[in-house]
């Protein structure tokens, strides 16, 4: 089978993972940006989240990896079960920000908790226009990484 990767084809792919794992529940979508979010409801969502969030990642992860397999450009799919990553994001926020707070007033470089690719693109999305403070990924082939938050530089002109 030749799933697309539009919005449309994500949810087939998301929905077929699913039901071969027995799980019951309904689809509902939401396009956020240019991210497709593919909302997951369900009885006992524990399940499918996992530990931390671990299953639910790891679901978003192989989704996104076999998307990406196709021969068109595909955009970015987020799982979400029973708005457990619109919980989560906020809840990291709130913590993040306080840590910028620091480095705004300190002028210092913070280095936040070890963070995957989604809380990483999280953080830096909420503040690539801060005037004041950047955020800076190390490279590393590691899934885990700190991100560094450090008072913005001056463009050089």
């Amino acid at each position: 089978m030749s799933v697309g990767t539009s919005p449309q084809g994500a949810r087939e792919l998301l929905e077929n993972m699913l039901g071969h794992l027995g799980f019951s529940f309904t689809l509902e979508e939401e396009m956020r940006g240019e991210d497709a979010v593919l909302h997951v409801r369900m009885q006992n969502p524990s399940r499918l989240i996992g530990r931390d969030g671990e299953t639910v990642d790891d679901l978003q992860f192989l989704l996104n990896r076999m998307l990406a397999r196709a021969d068109e450009p595909s955009g970015r799919v987020i799982v979400d079960v029973e708005n457990y990553r619109k919980e989560q994001e906020a809840g990291l926020l709130e913590q993040i920000r306080e840590m910028v707070d620091r480095v705004r007033t300190s002028g210092e470089t913070v280095e936040l908790p070890p963070m995957n690719a989604y809380e990483r693109r999280i953080i830096h999305q909420a503040f690539r226009d801060d005037p004041q403070v950047e955020t800076v990924s190390p490279e590393s082939p590691s899934r885990l990484k700190r991100i560094r938050v450090r008072p913005r530089r001056p463009k050089a002109t």
